[in-house]
């Protein structure tokens, strides 16, 4: 069993420390990428930021990737590549919004990732943890736990490490997980 990296403790414990304040409506999406969900995943080994200079069609990640559902132009908060290859995506909320029990933050992030053909994708507002098996094609009225193979809370992130880290490190993705 490995140790989840220091960095990762910090971020809980400063959740932890302020989640009244993250959890009002004040606190914002672009607030909780910047400060949670981007140390969070560099932590996990991907080059969030682009912090190497790759090219925009080999990047780590893409914000705001543009995907077609239906006619229209989406975009997931995230996408995670290997050498231009979509991997899987990260829809984020919030901390004021709960994703354990909305249908639509789940149905987003499955219709999402259905229409990319991607197999798992994550639901996260860093309060919630929340993983998905994208390949059924969601219904708008599916309840939120239809399809989510895996739901941890920010107090287990140290202690469910492996499991995290074993599906989403980059390295782990590079061996096909």
């Amino acid at each position: 069993m490995s140790q989840a990296p220091a960095l990762v403790a910090t971020l809980v414990d400063r959740f932890e420390q302020n989640r009244e304040s993250y959890k009002s409506q004040g606190y914002n999406e672009t607030q909780l990428r910047r400060e949670f969900l981007d140390p969070f995943f560099e932590a996990l080994g991907w080059d969030v930021a682009n912090k190497h200079g790759h090219a925009e069609a080999y990047k780590d990640v893409i914000h705001e990737d543009a995907i077609k559902i239906a006619g229209n132009i989406k975009a997931p908060d995230y996408c995670f590549r290997i050498g231009g290859t979509r991997k899987f995506f990260l829809e984020a909320k919030k901390p004021a919004v709960n994703l354990k029990d909305d249908l639509s933050p789940a149905y987003q992030l499955r219709r999402y990732a259905w229409s990319a053909k991607l197999p798992l994708s994550i639901l996260t507002d860093f309060e919630e943890f929340a993983v998905y098996d994208c390949r059924t094609r969601p219904n708008p009225s599916d309840k939120p736990s239809a399809g989510r193979i895996l739901y941890l809370t920010y107090r287990e992130y140290l202690t469910q490490w492996d499991d995290i880290a074993s599906i989403f490190t980059k390295e782990a993705v590079l061996k096909g997980s």
